[in-house]
C-alpha cells in the first residue's frame, strides 16, 4: 500500500492475470494495450522525464517485474527490477511522413506487435513529435497484467494533470527492497499456497453448510441453482474454436490502427431511445458495420461471436493495478438491419452476459486452469479466443481536459489486443468525444480502411435516429 496515493498494488499475480502471462507462449494471445495520445505544441524532454520518473515511483508496478515460481506452485509475484532503466521504457522519436495521424497510426502499430521483454517491467512509452499543427503524440503501451481499461485511465492521472498550471507533485523516494533468489521464491510460493488452500477449505466448509441449511429448506430449488450454475460454466469455458463469419476466418500476428470519433452526447441521446447507453450504441455501429463489410464482399451475414470485458472493479476502490473484469463471450445476430431493433436484442444479450451465474467463479476456474501444463492451457484458450469475430471494449475516461506537462491533450485514443480475434473495437471517452480505436487483423480484414469507414457510416445512421 502505497499511504501517500491510498493504492494498493499486490506482490503476486491474480490467477486471471497469471492466465493471460501464461497463454501468450501463443503470441497471438498476446495482451497489449497501447494508448495514442496527441498534445498541443511539443513538450520539454527532460519535464517528461522527470514526470515519468515520479509516476514510476508512485505506481510501484511500473518498477516491477514478473518472475515465476519454480514448479508453478504459485501465480508469479511482481518484483522490483534492480536494474530498472528509465531510458529503455521511455524513448523520443520523429514521425516520418507529413505527421498526420495516419502517420502516427502507421508507427504505433508495429510498436503494438512487439513482445515485451520479460526481463524487465512491462511497459513502454514513446514521445513523438512533428506531427502537422506543432502537435506532439505520446504512444503508451502497457500488458494488460499490469491493469485493465479501468484501472490504466487511473494510472495515467499519474502523468496528466487536470490543469494547466498544477501545483508541483510531491516528491517520491523509491523504497529499499530485498531482490529474492529462486530459494525464497520457491518457499514464498509454497506458503502462498498453504495459505490459499486453508482459506478455500475454510471457505468450501462454510459453504457446505449453507448449502445443506438451503437445501433442507428449499432442495427443489438448491438443485435448480446448481444445475444453472453448472450449464453457466460450461458456456463460459465452451471451446469455439472457429470464428462465425466465413470471410474473417484467416489470423496472423500483425496489426493495423485506425480511428472513428463519436459526439458522445449523440451516443448517449441514440441509446436512451430504447432505454439503454452509450454502450448499445457503440456495440450496435460495430455490428452494422460487420454487415456491411460482409455484404460489400457478397456474403450474407446471419450472426458472429463477440467478446466483450464486463467490468466488475468498484468504483469506490483506490486499487488502480491488477484487473477487474470478467471476458464474456457470446453471439450476437448480423442480420437485423433495423437500428432499433439490432440495439434492443443486442443489450438483451449483453445483458444476459453481465449476468452469467459462473462470472463469479471466474477467479476459481483460473486457479485451476493455471495449475494446467502452459502448453494446455495455451490451448484451452486459443480454443476459447480464435473462435471470436470481435472484441469490443467500452471505458470511461475523463470527462475534464487533461494537459500534460502545460499542453493540451486532444485526443485518446485506445487500443485494445486482438488476441485470436480479426478486429478488436476499443472505445474511451474525453470530454465529448468517443474516442474508438479501430485495431484489425489485415489477414482477416484485408481492407480495413473500407471497414473503417463502414463503421463510420453506421455511426452516422445512428446518430441521425436521435
Amino acid at each position: 500500500m502505497d499511504p501517500a496515493l491510498g493504492i494498493r498494488f499486490e506482490d503476486r499475480m491474480s490467477d486471471s492475470d497469471a492466465l493471460m502471462w501464461v497463454i501468450e507462449k501463443d503470441p497471438m494471445l498476446r495482451s497489449t494495450i497501447t494508448t495514442v495520445i496527441t498534445v498541443d505544441g511539443v513538450v520539454d524532454k527532460d519535464a517528461l522525464w522527470a514526470q515519468i520518473e515520479r509516476a514510476s515511483r508512485a505506481i510501484p508496478r511500473l518498477r516491477q517485474r514478473v518472475r515465476s515460481n519454480p514448479l508453478s506452485v504459485a501465480p508469479p509475484r511482481w518484483e522490483v527490477d534492480p536494474n530498472f532503466d528509465l531510458g529503455y521504457h521511455l524513448r523520443f522519436a520523429r514521425v516520418s511522413g507529413a505527421g498526420t495521424n495516419e502517420d502516427v497510426l502507421a508507427m504505433a502499430a508495429p510498436i503494438a506487435m512487439q513482445g515485451f521483454d520479460r526481463a524487465r517491467p512491462l511497459w513502454e512509452a514513446t514521445m513523438v513529435e512533428g506531427l502537422e499543427g506543432g502537435r506532439s503524440a505520446l504512444i503508451m503501451k502497457i500488458h494488460h497484467a499490469i491493469t485493465d481499461g479501468v484501472g490504466g485511465v487511473q494510472l495515467m492521472l499519474e502523468i496528466f494533470d487536470l490543469e494547466q498550471s498544477p501545483a508541483p507533485r510531491v516528491h517520491l523516494e523509491c523504497p529499499q527492497v530485498h531482490v529474492m533468489n529462486q530459494a525464497e521464491r520457491f518457499v514464498d510460493a509454497f506458503q502462498h499456497t498453504a495459505r490459499r488452500q486453508m482459506g478455500i477449505a475454510k471457505r468450501a466448509a462454510g459453504g457446505a453448510m449453507g448449502a445443506i441449511t438451503s437445501a433442507v429448506g428449499d432442495p427443489v430449488g438448491t438443485a435448480g441453482a446448481a444445475a444453472e450454475l453448472a450449464e453457466s460454466v460450461v458456456r463460459i469455458v465452451k471451446p469455439a474454436t472457429h470464428p462465425l463469419s466465413p470471410l474473417m476466418k484467416d489470423r496472423s500476428l500483425s496489426y493495423h490502427f485506425s480511428t472513428v470519433s463519436v459526439p458522445l452526447d449523440r451516443a448517449k441521446t441514440t441509446g436512451k431511445l430504447i432505454g439503454g447507453t452509450l454502450n448499445d450504441t457503440f456495440v450496435a455501429g460495430i455490428v452494422l458495420a460487420m454487415n456491411r463489410y460482409h455484404e460489400a464482399h457478397g456474403i450474407s451475414l446471419s450472426a458472429l461471436r463477440m467478446g466483450m470485458p464486463i467490468n466488475i472493479r468498484d468504483e469506490h476502490a483506490s486499487e488502480t493495478a491488477g484487473n477487474a473484469f470478467v471476458p464474456a463471450r457470446f453471439e450476437v445476430p448480423a442480420d437485423e438491419l433495423d437500428p432499433l431493433a439490432l440495439m434492443t436484442e443486442l443489450r438483451a444479450r449483453m445483458v444476459t452476459a453481465r449476468d452469467e451465474p459462473a462470472n463469479s467463479l471466474v477467479e476459481p476456474l483460473s486457479n485451476i486452469l493455471f495449475r494446467l501444463p502452459a502448453t494446455v492451457v495455451t490451448e484451452v484458450f486459443g480454443g476459447m479466443m480464435k473462435g471470436l469475430d470481435f472484441q469490443a471494449s467500452n471505458v470511461p475516461g475523463s470527462p475534464f481536459p487533461l494537459y500534460l506537462l502545460g499542453h493540451q491533450v486532444r485526443s485518446i485514443v485506445p487500443f485494445g489486443p486482438l488476441a485470436g480475434a480479426a478486429a478488436n473495437i476499443t472505445l474511451l471517452s474525453y470530454e465529448n468525444d468517443l474516442n474508438i480505436g479501430v485495431t484489425v487483423d489485415p489477414a482477416a480484414i484485408a481492407d480495413p480502411a473500407r471497414f473503417t469507414q463502414m463503421l463510420r457510416d453506421s455511426y452516422a445512421e445512428l446518430l441521425d435516429l436521435a
